[in-house]
């Protein structure tokens, strides 16, 4: 099993609009109405185009299975924010998750260089939050009621991680993997 990030491509528009109006995926995020072409074409020219934000593919021996992303780049403050989906189904549980962490973790504090990454979760989706949390990521906020879903207001939870998290819980991450056979020395970088 080869996980890797590649950069978001035009030909990818499609592919993405898709992934957002899916159910396993629309669960999940703030939005709460299906994504219109128009509304998405906005979002993808700035998706290709904004300095501070970065979004990459997720690919799983080659093929497309989510998305991956930093926003809010901030390099005066050293500060981002990130998030992940995995949108193709048969890749939850796979392991896959734990190495986009991985790569993204290391992208962050090592080639970039920051000193927090930052991120929001809904705190119904535990199988995220807490898999962060075991990456190291501490619980900082927790905002009540702060998106409707479904007519139902649910609550957010934030994590942030800093450098000397990532420092300190790095050679048990790398552990955990290598007990699933991955050798977090040959996940490749984020381009």
């Amino acid at each position: 099993m080869t996980v890797r990030l590649r950069e978001v491509e035009r030909a990818d528009s499609e592919r993405l609009l898709a992934w957002r109006n899916s159910p396993e995926v629309a669960a999940y995020m703030y939005t709460d109405h299906k994504i219109s072409q128009a509304e998405h074409d906005r979002w993808f020219a700035g998706a290709l185009t904004a300095e501070d934000r970065r979004y990459w593919i997720i690919e799983l021996d080659g093929e497309p299975v989510g998305l991956a992303n930093l926003a809010k780049i901030d390099p005066i403050v050293r500060r981002c924010d990130w998030a992940y989906y995995l949108a193709e189904p048969s890749t939850r549980g796979r392991g896959v998750g734990a190495q986009v962490e991985y790569i993204v973790l290391r992208h962050v504090f090592e080639t970039m260089g920051y000193h927090k990454l930052w991120c929001e979760v809904l705190l119904e989706n535990d199988a995220v939050w807490k898999l962060h949390e075991s990456f190291g990521f501490k619980r900082e906020a927790c905002y009540r009621e702060h998106v409707c879903k479904g007519g139902r207001f649910q609550d957010v939870v934030g994590l942030g991680m800093l450098k000397a998290d990532w420092e300190a819980a790095k050679p048990a991450i790398e552990a955990r993997l290598a007990e699933k056979g991955v050798d977090a020395a040959t996940l490749p970088d984020a381009p």
